[in-house]
């Protein structure tokens, strides 16, 4: 094997490390910036990501203007009003629960996905979904790129694309799949915000003997 591509033991132990340390991130320390140098690391890691047919569908925004974050706020604000809506009896403690860190984050990026390219290459059955996998992929590696980075990051998805998409004068066809507020943090979560909160439980921790994949079929 070349040895560029080799990991040792502590590389790969390492990898594994920072896999189960990511968290979603909900807060951060006000005031803090971002060094643009690590900022461009992470950007590029998340456009290495795999893509379906080498379509590469994401697109990246850096929102830097300050009242257009503001602008953001209410799209997020009345979707989280309608989620605790439809959550009806838990609505109350969804409420209590911190679902963004807009504000406090040092930056926020738009995950848009793009036009499509009229890709068919592993799409042709699933042209839409398959896209929309891809870009997924870019967030996971831009996410692990910050964990790295010692940032938190969060993913943001309570808006109505159509909105956010005219706010950001997005070309027809391209549809923003989240926001993602990254930055500085004073402490990163020892579980999960939602288990620690009592909202849900990943299945793992939830039944620690469950299997982590199944044979044959769904059900046997």
């Amino acid at each position: 094997m070349n040895a560029q591509h080799a990991f040792s033991d502590a590389e790969r132990d390492t990898i594994y490390q920072l896999i189960a340390l990511r968290r979603d991130t909900r807060h951060f320390q006000p005031g803090a910036t971002v060094d643009e140098a690590a900022m461009q690391r992470m950007l590029r890691a998340a456009h290495q990501a795999p893509s379906v047919g080498l379509m590469e569908p994401w697109l990246f925004i850096r929102l830097r203007d300050p009242a257009l974050r503001e602008q953001v706020l209410p799209l997020v604000a009345a979707e989280r009003d309608a989620t605790a809506q439809a959550l009806g009896e838990r609505a109350a403690e969804f409420l209590r629960l911190k679902v963004e860190g807009l504000r406090e984050c040092a930056e926020v990026l738009a995950v848009v996905l793009a036009p499509d390219d009229g890709t068919v290459f592993g799409r042709r059955s699933m042209p839409r979904e398959m896209a929309i996998c891809s870009a997924a992929c870019a967030v996971q590696n831009l996410w692990l790129a910050a964990r790295a980075e010692n940032l938190g990051l969060g993913w943001v998805s309570m808006f109505d694309p159509a909105a956010l998409g005219a706010l950001l004068r997005l070309p027809p066809g391209a549809m923003p799949l989240g926001l993602l507020c990254l930055g500085p943090v004073a402490q990163f979560y020892a579980s999960p915000m939602l288990e620690q909160q009592g909202w849900r439980k990943a299945h793992l921790t939830d039944h620690p003997d469950a299997p982590l994949c199944r044979d044959n079929h769904w059900q046997d």
